[in-house]
């Protein structure tokens, strides 16, 4: 089938998330099924430094945005398996230090910037005459545009449209903007309506795409059905339950050509299933790079961001008791200066039992991953995860909260001592971490179950290719559900 991707950042032109490398990957995994892609994305400032040149489409698209217009200059480029990459360029929203927002918060426009990539993209589709059988839309600021091929845009197609597919990655970010700036979507005031777009007053670009597509889908099943509830729902839990019937899941893949234990060019030694000895060699690096000597005590990473729903509120609640068990712990990552503080003061009071770094780094990320013996994620919710995934392949033991695609992606070995590859706990507390702690250092004190343990985990298929698999089942759904079949 012909399939037009359409996503807010896509690595390696422009990546705030895990969302940069699902708009890479995925598509990839489907080209590589047969199928036809092409991919439209902002042209950000960071699109300049990705190595790739661009090539300025012949003419410009004029996009309405309420009693203006604004011009959109096309670009692309060709990446591998024959992709076309499209680029809606527009200096004056795009070409920031942020794709979203910078040091000081989000952009005060980004209404403005998303509702123009949106109508934008579908007039780039048009004078393109790209002719897609199904159109794959990620998160809020694509949501407008499964509304504009029902609405506006609904005779270009007359009785056979795209189908148009939903993917919502973390329903925390949902897109949400003052009743005013519906002015600039050109849709009618019809629409402004709880049963459509309007939420407590608000624009809600989520929203529409969870109204208007012909399917939803996210990303773990578990995701799927927490987003059901208040908790996780984050208000739009009642018009999750009307499109429950559409809504699927798709866990995301691993480029396993990126991170395989084997092959990776970032370890000072490879390793594998069968030579899981050489592990040790990334072991004593990395404890070298952190300043401890962890001898054969359980070395626990966490690379994360830095934020409540990662699950530092619960660390900072355990950490007096993780800190008694017989472990000692690397951090790498950024985000709120309350856990800046708390994890420099945390390495400066334990100094042989904690290392941290302030930043991210790519090639440490890897060398963390190989090095650690078991990898941490107390999230308060996880749509899907990704460095659980790598743990796995890494033969870094997993410790994660029964939570969205860590639940859906890690067995607990204390439940099945002979398909465990991880441990999980259910409530979200300092307590239950500390528990779950408590066994996995246990654990690692009985080798060959550990051991055991490592190369289940390392078996495990988490590739793109079962991604795109799935995906393409999904696809199947929404085309008949289109007529298109």
């Amino acid at each position: 089938m012909d399939i037009l991707f359409i996503s807010p950042e896509v690595s390696p032109f422009a990546r705030a998330g895990g969302l940069g490398d699902v708009s890479y990957y995925l598509p990839m995994a489907l080209a590589d099924r047969g199928h036809r892609l092409w991919v439209v994305t902002p042209r950000y400032r960071q699109t300049a430094d990705s190595g790739y040149d661009l090539t300025l489409e012949s003419g410009e698209v004029r996009v309405p945005m309420s009693w203006q217009e604004k011009t959109a200059r096309i670009y692309s480029t060709r990446i591998d398996k024959g992709i076309t990459v499209y680029f809606i360029g527009c200096d004056e929203l795009y070409n920031r230090p942020g794709l979203y927002g910078n040091e000081f918060g989000n952009y005060e426009d980004n209404a403005e910037r998303f509702i123009f990539f949106s109508r934008a993209a579908v007039e780039t589709m048009l004078a393109l005459n790209l002719a897609p059988d199904l159109i794959h839309c990620h998160d809020w600021p694509t949501g407008l545009i499964p509304a504009y091929l029902k609405t506006l845009y609904r005779s270009h197609w007359g009785e056979r449209p795209p189908a148009t597919v939903f993917t919502f990655h973390n329903l925390g970010s949902q897109g949400l903007f003052w009743h005013y700036d519906f002015a600039m979507t050109g849709l009618g005031w019809d629409l402004f309506t709880p049963d459509s777009l309007e939420f407590h007053g608000q624009l809600n670009m989520t929203k529409a795409g969870l109204v208007f597509a012909d399917l939803i889908s996210t990303v773990s099943r578990k995701y799927a059905e927490e987003v059901l509830t208040p908790e996780f729902g984050f208000g739009l839990e009642g018009v999750l339950q009307v499109r429950k019937p559409d809504t699927h899941s798709v866990l995301n893949g691993v480029d396993y050509q990126v991170w395989d234990p084997a092959l990776d060019p970032f370890l000072t030694s490879n390793y594998g299933p069968e030579t899981l000895q050489r592990k040790e060699d990334c072991r004593r690096e990395l404890a070298e790079i952190f300043g401890l000597d962890v001898n054969r005590v359980p070395l626990v990473a966490v690379i994360s961001r830095l934020l409540d729903r990662k699950g530092f509120d619960l660390i900072s609640g355990a950490v007096d008791n993780l800190l008694k068990l017989d472990l000692k712990m690397v951090f790498m990552g950024m985000g709120e200066d309350k856990y800046h503080v708390f994890l420099e003061n945390l390495a400066r009071n334990y100094p042989d039992r904690v290392g941290v770094k302030i930043m991210y780094d790519k090639s440490l990320a890897h060398k963390i991953i190989a090095g650690a013996d078991i990898f941490l994620m107390p999230s308060r919710y996880e749509p899907c995860g990704l460095e659980q995934l790598y743990g796995l392949k890494y033969g870094t033991v997993p410790v994660v909260r029964a939570t969205g695609g860590l639940d859906d992606t890690i067995i607990d070995v204390r439940e099945a001592p002979d398909q465990g590859t991880g441990f999980k706990f259910q409530h979200y507390t300092p307590d239950a971490l500390h528990e779950v702690m408590d066994a996995a250092v246990g654990l690692f004190q009985e080798p060959d179950r550990w051991t055991a343990l490592m190369r289940r985990g390392m078996a495990q298929d988490y590739s793109w290719d079962r991604a795109a698999g799935e995906y393409e089942r999904l696809f199947e759904i929404a085309l008949e559900k289109a007529g298109r079949r």
